[in-house]
Parts: C-alpha cells; sequence; structure tokens
C-alpha cells in the first residue's frame, strides 16, 4: 500500500534522492514493473570492512556501486540485518550498514553511557572515513532515532531519508517503564533472556506463527548483543526527545515504510510522521511486524528499490 503527499493543487513536487534537480508531475510514480526492478537488482557481494571510530572499532558492511544509501540496524540487532537488502542492491547505488555502539561482533570496549547523539556521530564520521559527503540515510526502529539524531545535527548530509517501524515520538511513561524492565532482565539474566522477551513483540504474528527461520535469525542476533550493549543503547533511547517538531523541517524525499502487524510502532506512528513530512511516501507491508526488513525481505527491497529510483 502507497500513498504519496501532494501539493494543494494536486501536482505532487518531485524530488531526486540523488540531488539531482527538480522537477514536477502530476501523474503518479510508475511502481508497476515489479520484474524490471528485480531485474535491475544484482547479486551483490557483501563486503566487510572495519575502521575506526571514536577510538573503538567499527565493522561495516558494504555491497553495490553508485549512490550511497546508509542503512542504519534496530535495536538489540546489527548490521547483518540489512543482509537481506544487501544481497540485492539496485544497479546504481551503494548501501552501506554499519554496526552502532556495542553491537555486532565485537564487544564495546571501555563500555560507558552512550547517547544516540554519539552513535549519529559516528555514523558522520564513518562517512567522513569513507568521503561522503552526502547520501541516502535511513534506519529501523533503533536505527530511525539515530537517523533523526543525524538529521538534527547535518541536514545537509541527506539527499534521501528512510524511516523504517519507527516513531518521532518520545517514549510515554508505560514505554519508559519497560524500557526499565528491559536493563533489568539484561543485568539479571542477559540476552538470552531479552530475546525470549523480545521476540513475540518485535515479530508480526505472521512471522512468529509460520516463518520458524526469521525466528531463529533474529533470535541469534540478539544472543550475540552483550549486557553492557543492550543497557547503554536502552539508556540511550530513553533519553532521546521528541523529534515531532521537527518532521516539517525535512526537505528530502522520505520513504516512511512500516509492517501492518507492527505492535511497536503502529501503522498509526509511520502515518503521523507521513503527514508531516511533505515530499514523502509511505508503504505499508502486509504480513510483517516491526521488523519488516527481515519479515518479507522481498517485499521491503522491491519498496526501498522503487523509492530510490524514482523522483519523489
Amino acid at each position: 500500500m502507497y500513498a504519496d503527499n501532494s501539493t494543494a493543487d494536486g501536482i505532487r513536487s518531485s524530488y531526486d534522492v540523488r540531488g539531482g534537480p527538480l522537477q514536477a508531475t502530476s501523474s503518479p510514480i510508475p511502481r508497476g514493473a515489479t520484474a524490471a526492478l528485480i531485474a535491475a537488482m544484482i547479486g551483490s557481494m557483501v563486503r566487510e570492512s572495519r575502521t575506526t571510530v571514536a577510538g573503538r572499532s567499527m565493522r561495516y558492511l558494504d555491497a553495490g556501486s553508485g549512490w550511497p544509501v546508509v542503512l542504519i540496524h534496530a535495536f538489540p540487532l546489527n548490521a547483518d540485518m540489512w543482509r537481506p537488502q544487501l544481497d540485492r542492491v539496485p544497479d546504481g547505488w551503494r548501501f552501506i550498514a554499519p554496526d552502532m555502539r556495542g553491537f555486532g561482533p565485537e564487544p564495546p570496549a571501555n563500555p560507558r553511557p552512550v547517547s544516540l547523539d554519539d552513535m549519529a556521530s559516528d555514523v558522520g564520521i564513518l562517512l567522513d572515513h569513507l568521503a561522503i559527503d552526502t547520501a541516502v540515510i535511513g534506519g529501523l526502529s533503533m536505527g530511525g532515532y539515530i537517523t533523526f539524531a543525524l538529521f538534527n545535527r547535518a541536514p545537509e548530509r541527506f539527499t534521501g531519508m528512510i524511516l523504517a517501524d519507527t516513531k518521532a515520538k518520545a517514549d510515554t511513561p508505560e514505554g519508559l517503564e519497560g524500557r526499565r524492565q528491559t536493563i533489568a532482565l539484561a543485568r539479571a539474566e542477559g540476552a538470552t533472556a531479552v530475546a525470549n522477551s523480545m521476540l513475540p513483540k518485535v515479530l508480526g504474528k505472521t512471522s512468529s506463527a509460520r516463518r520458524p527461520e526469521v525466528v531463529a535469525t533474529v533470535r541469534a542476533m540478539i544472543e550475540r548483543s552483550t549486557t553492557e550493549g543492550i543497557v547503554g543503547a536502552v539508556e540511550a533511547m530513553m533519553a532521546r526527545p521528541d523529534r515531532t517538531s521537527d518532521l516539517p523541517r525535512i526537505s528530502c524525499p522520505t520513504l516512511v515504510i512500516v509492517g501492518e502487524e507492527d505492535v511497536v510502532t503502529p501503522v498509526a506512528d509511520a502515518v503521523a510522521m507521513q503527514n508531516q513530512i511533505a515530499r514523502s511516501r509511505l508503504v505499508i507491508l502486509p504480513q510483517a511486524g516491526h521488523l519488516s526488513n527481515l519479515e518479507v525481505p522481498d517485499n521491503f527491497t522491491l519498496a526501498l528499490g522503487d523509492f530510490l529510483s524514482s523522483n519523489l
């Protein structure tokens, strides 16, 4: 399901996510060429690299060649969650997926309090290391929160934005209490207990019932996380500000994408964000929950490719 914001006269402005010239069109973006989009996807070889960021080793995955797209992972996963998209990068694009602090195969060195601004800064430093000035930047869930933090720091770096299964609002009192319980659980029983608690929430009912391979993949990623990484990220998310007032300032083309079965950041949150971002498109993915890129990877990848190939 798609929705596009339009101007009052019905003419939707069109913007090139590669930073090209502005255009205008009175007709919808063509999206029927599924076969053409699949044909344009290349069987990408995923490269794994490391660089030093803020005194620590940062791993990042990299596939394709062309205009950069930065994909920031959810909590408490790592860059490997983006492998379904890294394996099918549209021709002319380069996908880059970094591990955030405390996540990935290397445990955090000298754990200390971390903020989402710190994580956003890490993404900016990685882009500097790769000699990338501007890119399409986005993330899923916590990755969306980090995207907002980076946009607040450096909006000029965005030629496009991806907001997947995320929200602009700060946590409610009930949400904060849930995060405190996650911290207590992680400290008392470790990552396996966190996985047991989170899986029924982050996966949609369809995936929980019919996709045991997705359940196993997500469980394995959560269980590889350290207690320090989990606690640090939860504390960072608890401290994040409400970004709702920033939404009208987003002037780049934006894809808002959400699983229809997402109970963590439901469709209503995605609709509310898309309604306040002028140059935006909303995609609702059936039979997917909070981790939509893993639950319905083909449909997520096609929606992402359609967004990148269009002049929204």
